[in-house]
């Protein structure tokens, strides 16, 4: 086996934005969900817990289907960014990333510790700018030399 020459630079392949978007999705649900496992290690955020309370929410069925659904959508979107057609992938992007938005500056209202809680929602609105980004960029197939245009088509039909 050869390893190559340190000379030789390396094949940089173009990442599909499938990929993109679903690895972005990916890094965000772990962080979210990274973030609110470590503030278990918060003081006094099991005892409230116990006492079943978080933030400023009783603990409920409602309150844990609630926290399901908002792990889930991230989730699913990491499925769906790889298999919807492109121009429903595009718009579900676009309008589930946008709605994370505010939720996810919400989660530092009322935090405690405000570098660990800031840090966590700044780098998951970075990834969510990044998925806004991928979904807004996505290219554009030129029309190909084989496929006439809308145009040209309506005027060999009235012909």
């Amino acid at each position: 086996m050869k390893t190559p020459q340190p000379s030789t630079p390396l094949e940089d392949q173009p990442m599909p934005v499938r990929a993109k978007l679903a690895a972005a999705w990916t890094s965000f649900m772990f962080l979210y969900a990274y973030v609110d496992i470590l503030n278990f290690f918060t003081p006094g955020v099991v005892e409230d817990i116990l006492d079943g309370r978080v933030f400023e929410f009783s603990l409920s069925q409602t309150f844990s289907t609630a926290a399901l659904i908002l792990m889930a959508i991230p989730i699913f979107m990491v499925v769906l960014s790889m298999t919807l057609p492109a121009g429903v992938n595009r718009i579900a992007n676009l309008i589930v990333a946008s709605l994370y938005v505010p939720v996810t500056v919400f989660n530092v209202v009322g935090a405690s510790w405000l570098y660990f809680y800031g840090l966590g929602v700044v780098v998951e609105l970075i990834l969510l700018a990044l998925i806004l980004r991928y979904a807004w960029t996505w290219p554009r197939t030129a029309p190909s030399a084989a496929s006439p245009d809308l145009e040209t088509v309506r005027a060999q039909q009235q012909a």
